[in-house]
């Protein structure tokens, strides 16, 4: 799914970064014809498969049970028909490795027949297990270089899928990946884990509460929007920091960016719609269903939302989407830049997860509905989210943690580093009538006359947003806002279903130890009222419903006990406590080997980020800015002295020479203190994060001050790279 050669793009840009354009025919074809064509979901393969094995299919999927061998070599050939007549010739088990995207190896479906000709094949043993080289893949001391086997496992959940090319179409078929001694060494194993997990303590809520019959399983759901920017493809190219690190390393902010809020909901630019609609078809194409697409607040910003499904499939076709987006860019003359903060000074880029529980019949557990105050059962899973956040705060905060999200969290437009979650009015004295006792009424929004009778009355909810919030209810969901722009939604949901089945456990132990096979339905909701007033009692510091931009939040969460984790460095050492240890042991979701090779793996990619962005900036430095700096010396130079020599006063052109001189002599030191600097000492994968955020990390702050103070001198024809003004200008 790549787009093309950058190396061959970046010698093409013209020195004039000449803003490109394509111009593509969008096919007129309608949706019911688009919409999953190129996906083999085995819910909706009835006809293709033998009665017997259907059926057995659906019993495996509604019990979470095994495939027999004989139907795996029956579903085999049918994916491996359905394939072929849509043109496939290769099939590749598709997974989601620990490098946070998606990895490939395609395999031939065509093998010869013995006969001169050519037979295609799939077998059983083939959909079900594969074998790609897992030495180069990153897995945090789990694997030594030399030791290379690892599988693939099918999961028959998530639906295959067919990508196309210009003269290839290959099969996907989604796959966990585990090692030879089947430790987990992607995102998928350790959410599916999690995934079973939610389900077993979910399901002994509605056993307490009888709503059990019919519910075969419980899970949580998703819909995880997108943001990102669009940039033209010969001015990215043309830039070697947004090549190579995805964001600019130097750069001033142009006059007006986002100020007068111009872009956000804007009418999107014809180039920009077209390939949003081929976007978006393609989407429908591979089954993913999205539903919004607008104009983001910064300039050349977009925004992509999908609806929920299933957290096991939507973090399938998060990832889908991702690689989507970036191919389809590319035949519009765009680039799709997904960094969290591609430019300083405007607004970023993130990922809002969109998290809640439903039962397989298909009722949301997070839904209050009507009278709140009467649904017992619905503020005990509210208040199991409640206490996981509390307790398990940091480890959410490590959740999200990256050196690109660290340059978006606690600005103006991201939640900040100290995880709270937002009720609303209506949920919040919901909260407190019961920990003083049962509530008696719930707070209803009422109409909204807008006072003309051309305009209708809207129904007004319970509470309004908090756009603010880390974790914030919104109707009938929690909103994670903080997730990064270019993260796996996987690992952060893995985490969320898991200490929320840790919550959901210790409420239903603490009920069902205060109750006989017998109790009354008063009784045990009086011992719920009694248990969940406890629980808010104890962990009611964590909501907030204010503004967790302000000053005085920052302190009035330190006086709560409220960590306020503000770079990756600080954020990574939650993930190896004992308490998460042992949450995640207890689950099955980590063993502790798998757990500390994801912190070592974080931390490795957190300083090798840095490392790789702070060499790229010395290059920058000394072979782009410092050469242009110093033509524009010379040629100030060369102006004072035709000025003097002409018998004309040049003592202040030879003062600002002097004070230009001074900052170039300035930005020279600072580049060799980095030259020096990026080179990390030996030392703990924690001790090195911290080297990297307390030494590497404000060098590159003083280096770029300093650079971008060159830019507003030099004259534009001087400067060597596309700036703000062009790069956030869409053509």
């Amino acid at each position: 799914m790549g787009t093309g050669d950058p190396h061959g793009q970046a010698v093409a840009a013209s020195a004039k970064w000449q803003s490109s354009s394509a111009s593509v025919e969008l096919p007129n074809r309608r949706i019911e014809e688009i919409f999953a064509c190129d996906v083999f979901d085995l819910r909706k393969m009835r006809e293709r498969l033998p009665k017997n094995t259907y059926d057995d299919v659906i019993r495996v999927m509604e019990n979470r049970g095994k495939l027999s061998s004989d139907n795996a070599e029956v579903i085999a050939t049918a994916m491996k028909d359905w394939a072929i007549e849509r043109g496939a010739t290769h099939y590749t088990h598709w997974f989601q490795p620990m490098t946070g995207l998606t990895a490939e190896k395609h395999d031939s479906l065509i093998s010869p027949d013995g006969q001169g000709g050519v037979m295609y094949r799939l077998s059983g043993s083939n959909l079900i297990q594969g074998e790609p080289d897992a030495s180069s893949f990153p897995s945090g001391g789990l694997r030594a270089t030399f030791e290379a086997r690892g599988y693939t496992a099918w999961d028959s959940t998530s639906p295959a899928f067919i990508v196309r090319g210009k003269n290839y179409a290959t099969l996907c078929i989604p796959t966990a990946f585990v090692s030879w001694n089947g430790e987990a060494l992607d995102k998928k194993t350790p959410l599916l884990r999690s995934i079973d997990a939610l389900d077993k303590q979910a399901t002994r809520i509605l056993k307490i509460f009888g709503t059990d019959e019919g519910v075969k399983s419980v899970g949580s759901t998703l819909g995880a929007e997108q943001e990102y920017f669009l940039i033209d493809r010969n001015l990215y190219f043309a830039r070697p920091d947004l090549v190579s690190c995805g964001r600019t390393l130097f750069g001033v902010i142009p006059p007006k960016h986002q100020q007068l809020d111009d872009h956000y909901f804007g009418a999107i630019p014809p180039r920009v719609n077209a390939f949003m609609a081929e976007f978006e078809e393609e989407l429908f194409r591979l089954g993913v269903p999205v539903q919004t697409r607008h104009n983001e607040v910064a300039p050349g910003q977009y925004e992509i939302a999908p609806l929920f499904e299933a957290t096991n499939i939507a973090c399938d076709h998060q990832a889908i989407l991702m690689d989507t987006l970036k191919k389809v860019a590319g035949r519009f003359g765009f680039v799709a830049c997904l960094h969290e903060k591609p430019f300083a000074g405007v607004n970023g880029s993130g990922k809002h997860n969109n998290w809640s529980i439903s039962t397989d019949t298909g009722k949301n557990l997070l839904d209050p509905k009507g009278e709140t105050h009467t649904n017992i059962q619905f503020m005990t899973y509210l208040c199991a989210v409640i206490r996981a956040v509390h307790i398990h705060g940091d480890l959410l905060r490590a959740t999200i943690a990256s050196a690109s999200n660290d340059h978006r969290l606690g600005a103006n437009e991201a939640p900040p580093a100290i995880i709270s979650i937002f009720l609303g009015d209506m949920l919040t004295d919901l909260i407190e009538q019961l920990e003083s006792g049962k509530p008696q009424s719930t707070i209803q929004g009422g109409e909204l006359d807008l006072g003309t009778f051309s305009l209708p009355a809207l129904q007004r909810d319970s509470g309004d947003r908090n756009r603010t919030s880390p974790f914030a209810f919104t109707g009938n969901k929690f909103e994670l806002r903080a997730v990064g722009s270019t993260a796996s939604v996987s690992w952060p949901n893995t985490v969320i279903n898991t200490i929320v089945a840790e919550s959901l456990d210790e409420i239903a132990s603490s009920i069902e130890s205060k109750l006989d096979s017998d109790s009354s339905e008063e009784r045990r909701d009086e011992v719920v009222r009694a248990v969940l007033s406890d629980l808010i009692k104890e962990h009611k510091a964590i909501i907030f419903n204010g503004d967790n931009y302000s000053d005085d939040w920052q302190v009035e969460a330190a006086s709560r006990g409220l960590p306020n984790l503000r770079s990756t460095a600080e954020a990574l050492p939650a993930l190896t406590t004992e308490k998460v240890e042992s949450m995640f042991a207890k689950y099955k979701v980590l063993s502790n080997t798998e757990l500390h090779s994801r912190a070592d793996i974080f931390a490795e990619k957190y300083i090798t980020e840095i490392s790789i962005e702070a060499q790229q900036m010395t290059v920058i430095a000394r072979t782009m800015i410092l050469p242009a700096a110093m033509m524009h010396q010379k040629n100030m130079a060369q102006t004072t002295i035709a000025t003097k020599e002409a018998g004309v006063d040049a003592s202040e052109l030879k003062s600002m020479l002097e004070l230009f001189s001074a900052l170039i002599s300035e930005f020279r030191t600072k580049m060799d203190q980095l030259e020096v600097a990026r080179v990390v000492p030996e030392s703990d994968p924690v001790g090195q994060c911290v080297y990297c955020r307390n030494e590497i990390v404000p060098m590159m702050e003083q280096l770029r001050y300093l650079g971008d103070q060159l830019e507003t001198h030099i004259e534009a024809d001087l400067w060597p790279m596309p700036n703000y003004d062009k790069l956030l200008t869409l053509r």
